[in-house]
């Protein structure tokens, strides 16, 4: 059974810093492209970033581009999101998802078409 558990979440203040982690487990870490996906109160779940199986394709929503990193390990079974310059708008629940793919280079941008969910962590920007 695929499982994923985030991490490092917590409180900033504006214009801060936070590294989120997911860590897979029950299964082939290398067989998933992975996204990183939150939702704020009131509003719908959205997809903030996403990389394909190897690495070296990306996908960022608008307001994370330029200041959202994605990467992974598949040697440590791992996705990361390295979040600089924080707004008080990033303030929300932050989930990795996994979708099991068949091509190396797919990027995953549609939420339906991811398989896992991680609970997620909570992100809270302070202005």
């Amino acid at each position: 059974q695929v499982q994923l558990v985030e991490s490092g979440g917590g409180w900033v203040q504006a214009g801060g810093s936070l590294r989120l982690s997911c860590a897979l487990s029950g299964s082939t870490f290398s067989l998933y492209a992975m996204g990183w996906l939150r939702q704020a109160p009131g509003k719908e779940r959205e997809l903030v970033a996403a990389i394909n199986r190897i690495g070296g394709r990306t996908y960022y929503e608008e307001s994370a581009k330029g200041r959202f990193t994605i990467s992974r390990d598949n040697a440590k079974n791992t996705v990361y999101l390295q979040m600089e310059r924080l707004k008080s708008e990033d303030t929300a629940v932050y989930h990795c998802a996994a979708d099991r793919s068949s091509s190396v280079l797919q990027l995953t941008t549609t939420l339906n078409d991811y398989d896992y969910w991680g609970q997620g962590t909570q992100v809270t920007v302070s202005s």
